[in-house]
């Protein structure tokens, strides 16, 4: 079973930056594609970023793009969100998820096996 990990969160000012980590048991990390979702305040959990098995890929939300950038580093199980220019919609509960091999359908959360507890980010404006 693969045990998932998010720390990073906090609170910070509009135009600030942050960077999540997510760090992942097992080995199955590496062969493994991982994506970040976020779920604000009364909404609907969210796409934010895809990354593939191979890193070779990245996908982001709309929302995102540009401002935001997903990285791994397979020596040490971690996935990370580096995020930028940060906004007061940017808040939310920002959890990891992962499964084995990719997906076409990297945006549904029902693509994924392996989920992690959240961390919360606040951006004040």
């Amino acid at each position: 079973q693969v045990r998932v990990v998010e720390s990073g969160g906090g609170l910070v000012q509009a135009g600030d930056s942050l960077r999540l980590s997510c760090v992942a048991s097992g080995r199955t990390f590496s062969s493994s594609a991982w994506g970040w979702f976020r779920q604000g305040s009364a909404k609907e959990r969210e796409f934010v970023a895809h990354i593939r098995w191979s890193g070779e890929r990245k996908i982001y939300a709309d929302s995102v793009e540009g401002r935001f950038t997903i990285s791994r580093d397979n020596a040490k199980n971690t996935v990370y969100l580096h995020m930028n220019s940060l906004k007061s919609e940017d808040t939310a509960v920002y959890y990891c998820a992962g499964r084995m091999g990719d997906t076409a359908w990297h945006q549904r959360e029902s693509e994924y096996d392996y989920w992690g507890q959240g961390t919360q980010v606040t951006v004040s404006s």
